[in-house]
């Protein structure tokens, strides 16, 4: 490793030994269950959140086993809050997966993860290191913004390829485990430490649509509604949803139905002419 490269390491591992979370509950017993749950549930949401969500759902779903077995609805009900609702179901499949075809071990393999419900290539590399201590070359949020930062100052419209390159050109790193710790630490406070964000400079970048109103927010809510009545008419449904949405007209009713299709497409709900109920 040249000297430069060398810097780069040393300066994200004195950041992580002074600063690191090794706290998370993820970290302290990193099997590939506890590892895959905190993946999925890390994706799009910030880890102070998703902490008491994931002690919640060890308690209630342990290992691949039970998760498997859960009713729907007790996923859902364990899920609500974290948003994303998809990412719960996806898990569930997941867990049924790794328990009728590998007998409750979840596989090492990139590209036998790949093949696997919920995962895809970001998540796959981080359950390799995380659950098995092997390197592959990955890239999130946090670990784009330290690279951009260190080996792309100035520059704009950076690519993911072009990180890459930098990490293979790296190499692999001995104790991948702790190094990927290290970065996702140090990225994510990153921005605090020099003021502004170097994400922004990626090709990638994209701001965060508005959550209020959106048809995320429509789909959680009627989830919830579901959660506390197990069965009711649309236009029960639709009544409470305009209490959250304030607006009662027929474009928007014409929205909400497409919402629940959509639901009942993705195996969240199931409906007739005049009722939904969660599945």
């Amino acid at each position: 490793m040249n000297n430069k490269y060398q810097q780069f390491k040393n300066t994200v591992m004195e950041y992580y030994g002074e600063y690191g979370r090794h706290d998370l509950p993820w970290r302290k017993k990193q099997s590939p269950y506890y590892v895959a749950v905190s993946e999925i549930m890390l994706q799009q949401t910030q880890v102070d959140r998703v902490i008491p969500f994931f002690k919640n759902w060890m308690k209630q779903f342990p290992n691949w086993r039970v998760l498997s077995a859960a009713p729907q609805s007790e996923v859902l009900r364990a899920w609500k809050g974290l948003g994303y609702n998809s990412r719960a179901l996806r898990l569930q499949s997941l867990a049924k997966e790794v328990t009728e075809q590998y007998k409750g071990r979840l596989p090492s393999n990139y590209e036998s993860l790949l093949k696997l419900p919920g995962i895809g290539p970001y998540t796959a590399g981080a359950i390799r290191a995380f659950a098995f201590n092997e390197y592959t070359p990955l890239i999130e949020t946090n670990i784009r913004r330290i690279f951009i930062h260190h080996f792309f100052k100035g520059e704009s419209n950076i690519s993911d390829k072009q990180i890459f390159a930098i990490m293979n050109d790296i190499g692999e790193i001995e104790n991948p485990r702790e190094w990927y710790a290290a970065l996702m630490d140090y990225g994510s406070t990153l921005p605090k430490i020099i003021k502004h964000n170097p994400n922004k400079q990626s090709k990638h970048y994209t701001k965060q649509s508005t959550f209020e109103g959106s048809d995320r927010q429509i789909r959680g809510k009627i989830l919830d509604i579901l959660l506390e009545t197990k069965k009711l008419t649309k236009e029960k449904v639709f009544k409470k949803l305009d209490a959250v949405i304030a607006s009662d007209s027929e474009a928007v009713y014409e929205r909400y139905q497409k919402i629940i299709d959509q639901l009942e497409k993705e195996n969240f709900i199931k409906q007739t002419k005049k009722s939904i109920s969660l599945r």
